[in-house]
């Protein structure tokens, strides 16, 4: 029997929540592989001497890389799809965690990282695009459960390195490149429905965003703007907690390795849980809403928690994950809808500078770490999310023909 135009239309507008799921888990691969790196610094700094300097160049090397290469990658596929471009981006990360594992100088250290980081650079603005076609009519929650794959793998990774690589040392970092053999299988399978479904998902998608009215381009480039100033205080400040957390609790309390490992998961986690309810909240009541509570109002909780005692500490930490993660699904999908049909450029956009941002927040804060002490820059980064402010300079657009309806990034 044949299909129907219409009938192909209203699946277009459905979630494809296989999809979905299947991203997000090869994001919680990727994430984690790559969240291996900063959680084995207490060894690296160990077995061969390094500063913190060395260690924030290590991030800066890994984050930058990927940082540079997803706004190319993003804008490239937006004009010329590559299907199954994932997959080939998951064999970088292979690579990249075969040769971590061997590594014995700083210079190895540092193309490993890069490697690692060019896998990354493929499979974020990619994986953002199959999760708008797949999204139907809820873009947000579909941001938010790649997202939250991602996270996930972040959060598993300090365990995984707590239980294994602690034990049995750097060159068991070879085991979780058979996680890159797993997620490239199920990227070929990903690669065959965006073949198959994902252009026709794609043009729904389109026909959904230009619906909202079109700003001149002046608004535009200062809404992008301000969302550029927000990632960089969400992801500078988060580079100074996923870096130097651990050594943070060493120092300062006297923990083990272990021990503070167990406390990165927590806060780790946290984030985890604040990236999927980002997008929910925001295709209900607005991206605009969720940007600016959750970047703002983790404020007071990062300025209280370089002064709290060691479970403060701990109980501080998961608001402030699941505050601020909460913001970045829906800058994705704002940008996306101030920008139609340039999917994979703001994905790239955005996931690159969340890397290269916070590459050199880590490298900058490594640098002050060296000179005033870890105890020092978390007071001075727990300042930063102040300049959530200027989400009060974001536009308010709504749909065309209409005197009257919901705001740029709302549930229609």
């Amino acid at each position: 029997m044949s299909t129907s135009p219409s009938g192909s239309a209203e699946r277009a507008t459905e979630t494809a929540f296989a999809i979905l799921a299947a991203i997000s888990f090869c994001h919680l691969l990727n994430d984690m592989m790559q969240s291996l790196l900063p959680a084995i610094y207490p060894i690296l700094k160990e077995s061969y001497g390094l500063t913190f300097g060395q260690i924030g160049f290590i991030t800066f090397t890994f984050q930058v890389t990927a940082s540079l290469l997803q706004p190319v990658i993003g804008n490239f596929t937006d004009r010329r799809p590559l299907p199954y471009s994932l997959a080939a981006g998951m064999a970088f990360s292979f690579f990249g965690l075969l040769l971590l594992s061997r590594a014995n100088s700083f210079a190895l250290l540092l193309v490993a990282a890069s490697l690692v980081g060019t896998g990354s650079a493929v499979l974020h603005p990619e994986s953002s695009r199959v999760a708008r076609m797949a999204a139907g009519r809820q873009p947000g929650l579909a941001q938010s459960l790649f997202q939250m794959g991602g996270n996930l793998g972040s959060s598993i990774g300090p365990l995984f390195a707590a239980s294994v690589v602690l034990r049995y040392g750097q060159t068991s970092v070879a085991w979780f490149a058979l996680a890159a053999v797993l997620g490239m299988v199920l990227l070929v399978r990903v690669g065959r429905w965006y073949v198959e479904h994902g252009m026709l998902r794609m043009r729904a998608a389109g026909r959904h965003d230009a619906g909202h009215e079109l700003l001149p381009r002046g608004r535009v480039v200062a809404a992008m703007s301000v969302l550029v100033a927000l990632v960089f205080s969400k992801f500078v400040y988060t580079a100074s907690i996923t870096s130097y957390y651990t050594f943070y609790l060493i120092e300062r309390f006297g923990l083990s390795v272990r021990a503070a490992q167990v406390h990165l998961f927590i806060y780790l986690a946290s984030v985890a849980l604040g990236t999927l309810l980002g997008g929910s909240i925001g295709d209900r009541f607005g991206r605009k809403f969720v940007i600016w509570a959750s970047i703002l109002g983790v404020l007071p909780f990062t300025l209280v928690l370089p002064y709290a005692n060691l479970f403060w500490t701990g109980v501080l930490t998961v608001p402030i994950g699941l505050i601020l993660a909460s913001a970045f699904p829906a800058i994705v999908v704002y940008g996306q809808e101030l920008v139609p049909f340039k999917v994979g450029t703001v994905a790239g956009l955005f996931f690159g500078l969340a890397f290269g941002l916070g590459g050199i927040g880590a490298a900058l804060v490594g640098q002050l770490a060296d000179v005033h002490g870890v105890e020092f820059v978390f007071k001075l980064c727990s300042w930063l999310p102040a300049i959530g402010l200027f989400a009060a300079f974001l536009p308010r657009v709504r749909p065309r023909n209409q005197s009257v309806g919901p705001l740029v990034g709302q549930k229609t």
